[in-house]
Formats: C-alpha cells, structure tokens, sequence
C-alpha cells in the first residue's frame, strides 16, 4: 500500500509571495545560502515580506548587499544582513558558522553551481559535490545547535535543500564521488550532488528530528538563471531536448522559489521530513529506472533510500575528518 502524499493548496503556478501571503513570520531567524542570485532573491524577498529576520550567506557581498538594500526598501523589513560563505573554501564555511550567533529557525540550502568542465577544490573534491552537497552539509553540522534551539523556542526548525529533477541522471556514485576514475560529465556531476542533497534531508531528519530539526528537499523546476551561463553546448542541447519533451516547462523566479517556501513555511511540513517536493507538494516515488522525460517532477527510489543515506552520511563525515587532519 502505498503511502499518503503531503499535498497544499499550491502547485506548479504559484509565487513565493502567495505561498507567505498573511503569515506573520516575525521573530523567525533564516539563512539562504546564494541569496543574491536567482531564486534566492525572491525567496529572500518573500521571507522579509512575512517579517523574517534574515541572512544572505553568499560569495560576492556588492552583490549580496545590492539585493539586501533593494529587498530592504522594497518590503519595508531592515532586518536583513549579508555575510561571507564560500561553500568550495573550508575555511570560509568554518568561519560562518563561527560567527554565527543565537538561534536559528530556518536553514535554506539554495546556493548551487553547474561548471562546463572538471574543477576541484584544494582538497582534491570535484567542486560540484563540493558545493552543492558537501559545503552545505558542513554548515548544517556546524549549525546543528543553533537550529536545536530554534526549534525549542517556536516548535520547530528547517532545513530546505534544494535539489533538482536532474537527480534523476545518476545516483552516488560511492565508488569514484570525485570524478578521478570515470570521464567527467557535468549534467551527471550535478545529478550526483542534487541526489546527495535529497539523502542529506533523510538522513538528517532521522537523526535529528528528535531535536526539532526536519529537513526536506526542494526541486523548484526549471528556471533561467545564472546557473546555466557557463553551460557547454551539448548541456544547452540536452535543456533544449527536455524541454521540447516537455520535460523542462520553465517557471519564473517567483514560481521557482514558491515551492522552497512551501518546505520552509507550510504548517503541512511542520514536524516532518524526509520528503522530496516539487511544484509545491510532496512528489511521488518512481523506480530507479524510471524515464526522467516522464517523470520529470518525481523521484527516484535512490535520492530517498534510508540505507543509502546513512553511508553519505558517514563518507561525508569522513572527507570532512580527512580534510581537517590534512589542514592541520
């Protein structure tokens, strides 16, 4: 028997600012990693609107301070602030989280990249796993104690990863994660990191859940955004395919950004996690050989497999572990 789908009132048309429409978010903390880029920018935007007390975690801070100030005048809510993170830099991660003070309410893991051709980190890790997976879940394991008392204060709190159909591509690939052995491809090299952020919310919601830390992962749907300016052409022909097939229906920003908002705010995902949403509810499970052309806004069984979580999770740490030993 299969099980009940977590379903809203929203769905594939709607806008973050629907989704926070009379909501009085005052009082709740969040970081958004990449704030000022894409859809970061209108889920930031529709935070502060509601109220929220915000941090944009981002590389470049002109950029991230251009969109503070515009969001700041545009809703009203001076309580944003921007800080420096670096998820491919380990140090710059050690030092966010460092620097971090307080509480925490809601964690929105939304910073990602998709390069043309093979780059590592000084730690030798593929810089796709690097930052899209691996960074954000260092800065989770930092922030572990802030989002802990954050959920004792309002009831709960959130973790949102944001993933992306194209898990469909790959699963992990435990046996060469860094891309040292096979040909490197970047649409498989994001696959793998958007599938380690949907194992990341399972396992980490099993772990932490009696904490008060749920943890669920977002694909918001194909937007254009910067992401896609360093594509190659075999990577714009792939888009142009899927979305010939209908696969790839692009959304705006403000309908991308709606359905992390639903993860973060909808009281339908107040105490649960572990779940895949997309186009703003809970999508189902397709087998791993599902064809991603026609299931497109499902997921496969290896993004969501509880045994499979448990070894990212203990080869994360480990690379972390290695990582540190090797600086020190």
């Amino acid at each position: 028997m299969s099980k009940s789908l977590i379903q809203t009132k929203f769905n594939q048309n709607s806008t973050a600012a629907e989704v926070v429409a009379g909501l009085d978010l005052s009082g709740l903390k969040a970081i958004v990693t990449g704030g000022s880029s894409g859809i970061g920018i209108e889920t930031v935007r529709a935070l502060a609107s509601a109220g929220a007390e915000l941090t944009l975690a981002v590389r470049n801070l002109t950029a991230g301070q251009r969109v503070a100030d515009e969001i700041k005048h545009s809703t009203g809510n001076q309580k944003i602030q921007v800080s420096s993170l670096d998820l491919a830099v380990q140090s710059s991660i050690h030092h966010f989280i460092q620097n971090w003070q307080g509480s925490l309410h809601l964690l929105i893991n939304n910073a990602a990249l998709i390069p043309s051709t093979l780059l590592r980190t000084p730690e030798g890790w593929e810089l796709q796993f690097a930052v899209n997976y691996l960074g954000h879940f260092k800065l989770c394991l930092g922030l572990h104690d802030a989002l802990a008392a954050g959920a004792a204060q309002r009831g709960d709190a959130r973790i949102v990863s944001l993933t992306s159909g194209a898990h469909m591509r790959s699963p992990v690939m435990f046996e060469d994660l860094q891309f040292q052995q096979r040909n490197y491809d970047p649409q498989a090299a994001y696959a793998q990191s958007k599938t380690a952020d949907c194992l990341f919310v399972v396992e980490a919601t099993r772990r932490w859940s009696a904490d008060g830390i749920f943890a669920n992962a977002v694909n918001p749907g194909g937007i254009a955004t910067g992401l896609q300016r360093d594509f190659t052409q075999q990577q714009k022909d792939y888009l142009a395919q899927a979305e010939a097939a209908g696969v790839f229906v692009y959304k705006t920003p403000q309908q991308g950004a709606a359905t992390t908002l639903v993860a973060a705010v909808a009281p339908e995902f107040l105490h649960t996690g572990g779940h895949y949403l997309s186009d703003c509810n809970e999508a189902p499970t397709v087998p791993n050989d599902a064809d991603l052309f026609k299931h497109s806004h499902a997921v496969k069984q290896w993004a969501l497999d509880p045994q499979t979580a448990e070894q990212l999770w203990q080869v994360s740490l480990n690379l972390l572990t290695q990582s540190t030993q090797t600086a020190c």
